[in-house]
């Protein structure tokens, strides 16, 4: 339609008393050692995996370009589009006073939680490998260092009879033993055909029946040789929330992930309270502020911030930060292409509470292609990239061949 989004006008963006740019600031004196650079331009391009990957650049006028990855959904790039005045002639390296000024910039646009915390996160995990090639260290030691030389890896399953519970236990087995992986998650939210009515959140006894087979079956399939988790999408009542909790308490449940609607806290805390299954939440909770309430709340056992959509690589460590204080371990939720995936492994290495990094595309084959570098996921672990930056590099051509119909191609790094 040709319409400019930088251009739009917010008197509250104009006139803001917290204005955190550079100039504002005073944070203009000559660094030295290669480090006084300037951002010259933002720009994404969207490609269609099994989620539509937002891909974001930054561009500086030392020729460094820093690549990142913003969570999946309409109304993003233009969301990073309209945030690039804000950082063109900035220094990458200020990376937390740029989320901070961003944060501030779009207060009137939503930067309390939703799609533009999820833009603002694409642009943070840019700004980590754009800073970590400038000062020539890998993202995990902007974010304080690691603790292990690897991440492990938790593979989403998927079964075309995904209500079977045989099929399931068949693909948790060939997962596996031909895959490698030793931590799994299958989705509980599915047709049990004694469904009435979907509107309700209500389990009958058939359903719940049927789901605790489907645990049962998977569970005891794999019995020690992996660990594995259950999805259930934040589609049940707090009651039946509470007695499918119940119902598969006698089984080796990793955990049983968002069986309630995120909305309401103190629902939340009920139902992890009554249950020894442990309950996991975190992904449709935006920025440290947001998981600090469910975190000393008790309403988790295991959080698990979704790092592109909820704030960032950053944020995502200060989250960690905070469980670590209720000894509340973190296993990230990440349905990203291999950038946001090695991003998010980068946060999961620089952090000690750290348990998995979920990846959600082993039925895409060109998953890895998109990206020069091979090998990413191996035997269920991937291995901690030492390259400047997030250590990945874009195969444009792949990216290309790829994209959302209608989306135009990023410029090339130089």
């Amino acid at each position: 339609m040709g319409r400019d989004y930088r251009d739009l006008h917010d008197p509250n963006a104009e006139y803001t008393m917290r204005e955190l740019s550079a100039e504002t600031m005073g944070a203009t004196a000559k660094r030295g050692g290669g480090r006084d650079v300037e951002i010259t331009d933002v720009q994404c391009t969207m490609v269609d995996g099994n989620f539509p990957w937002t891909l974001v650049r930054i561009y500086t006028d030392a020729g460094i370009v820093g690549t990142g990855e913003a969570y999946w959904g309409a109304g993003i790039p233009e969301l990073i589009e309209r945030m690039t005045p804000f950082l063109i002639g900035e220094n990458p390296l200020d990376i937390d006073r740029l989320y901070e000024h961003l944060i501030q910039k779009m207060s009137g646009e939503g930067s309390v939680e939703g799609v533009t915390v999820s833009a603002i996160s694409g642009i943070d995990v840019a700004l980590h490998d754009l800073a970590g090639k400038i000062i020539e260290v890998p993202a995990y030691q902007l974010l304080g260092g690691k603790y292990r030389d690897r991440m492990r890896v938790y593979c989403d399953c998927h079964t075309e009879e995904e209500a079977d519970p045989d099929a399931c236990a068949d693909e948790a087995e060939r997962v596996v033993e031909e895959l490698g992986y030793d931590a799994l998650k299958f989705d509980l939210d599915v047709p049990s055909g004694f469904e009435k009515d979907r509107a309700n959140r209500h389990l009958r006894p058939g359903e719940i029946r049927h789901k605790a087979e489907i645990v049962e079956k998977v569970t005891e399939r794999v019995k020690d040789r992996a660990d594995v988790a259950f999805d259930c999408h934040w589609t049940f009542s707090a009651n039946s929330a509470e007695r499918l909790a119940e119902a598969i308490e006698d089984y080796d449940v990793w955990w049983l992930e968002d069986p309630v609607p995120p909305e309401n806290l103190e629902v939340q805390e009920k139902v992890t309270d009554s249950t020894t299954t442990p309950i996991t939440v975190g992904e449709n909770r935006y920025r440290v502020t947001e998981h600090r309430r469910l975190i000393e709340s008790q309403a988790v056992d295991i959080v698990a911030p979704d790092m592109p959509k909820i704030g960032g690589m950053r944020e995502t460590r200060k989250i960690a930060d905070v469980a670590n204080q209720y000894y509340i371990p973190v296993a990230m939720h990440n349905v990203s292409s291999p950038v946001g995936t090695v991003a998010s492994a980068h946060v999961g290495a620089s952090v000690p509470n750290s348990l998995a990094v979920e990846y959600h595309s082993y039925e895409l084959d060109w998953w890895e292609d998109l990206v020069e570098e091979d090998g990413l996921i191996e035997d269920g672990y991937m291995a901690i990239p030492e390259e400047p930056g997030l250590g990945v590099t874009l195969d444009l051509d792949v990216v290309e061949e790829h994209m959302v119909k209608g989306e135009t191609l990023f410029d090339p790094a130089p």
